[in-house]
């Protein structure tokens, strides 16, 4: 079982005593336990919510005793525990109102990860939606399906079936074809986000072939993080070529 120091993500609660840091030398700081965490991402895990270093008038981060243990309990969990950003979220949430959180054991975790799954009933698999599934989830016809799949902007799995996901592109798709816009414009979106994923897939994908756990562990959490990014970064380019701003 774990506690924690009370204060959490913008608990914005240093003392006159605490002195406040620059991300920098944070980053120094967590590098003697953490040597592969970055810049980069340290302003993920903030732009996720999970801490809120205070902003100073000219906009630099600065980061108290207990945001720099905050981030720590953060990487210890995706590391020793191989924990999801959702689930440290909720741990933390508890653990900021006193209570005591149970965490897996690494050698369980890395049991998981070698391909133990079968063993336990009860833990999660992967999840696949039939076709009918996904018409009734998505609320679109047949017709339209085909119409998208012909195009390349939703297609089966290889075993067959659909990822949860692709609900959620099956109604996108629908709602800016309210807008006029027809499945062979959204062509170079859908080509662009493959060149996206193959860019993720290069940096990751020697981390995934990788024989230690830990390390492939760490790769699928790179991978969700690197597509986080890169899906902000698609949102600030088409802001900034169309010269607006989303609120």
């Amino acid at each position: 079982m774990l506690r924690t120091p009370t204060g959490g993500a913008g608990s914005g609660t240093a003392t006159a005593g605490d002195r406040l840091v620059s991300i920098g030398t944070v980053l120094n700081q967590l590098r003697d336990e953490f040597p592969e965490v970055t810049i980069s991402k340290i302003r993920f895990l903030e732009a996720e919510g999970l801490v809120e270093p205070r902003r100073t008038a000219s906009g630099y981060r600065k980061f108290s005793p207990q945001d720099v243990e905050r981030l720590a309990q953060i990487l210890r969990m995706q590391r020793d525990h191989y924990l999801p950003l959702k689930v440290i979220r909720e741990h933390l949430d508890a653990l900021a109102r006193g209570e005591q959180i149970q965490l897996p054991t690494p050698g369980r975790r890395r049991d998981l990860l070698e391909g133990a799954w079968d063993q336990d009933p009860e833990l999660p698999t992967a999840t696949r939606i039939g076709r009918t599934e996904l018409l009734a989830a998505a609320e679109v016809t047949e017709t339209e399906l085909l119409a998208w799949e012909s195009y390349g902007l939703i297609s089966e799995t290889e075993g067959g079936g659909y990822d949860p996901e692709t609900v959620t592109v099956a109604r996108l798709v629908a709602d800016l074809g309210r807008f006029g816009l027809e499945p062979r414009h959204l062509r170079a979106v859908k080509a662009a986000a493959d060149r996206e994923a193959g860019l993720i897939e290069q940096v990751v994908a020697p981390l995934r072939r990788h024989r230690n756990p830990q390390t492939r562990a760490h790769a699928e959490a790179t991978a969700q993080e690197l597509a986080a990014q890169s899906v902000r970064l698609h949102a600030a380019l088409v802001q900034t070529a169309l010269g607006i701003r989303l609120q």
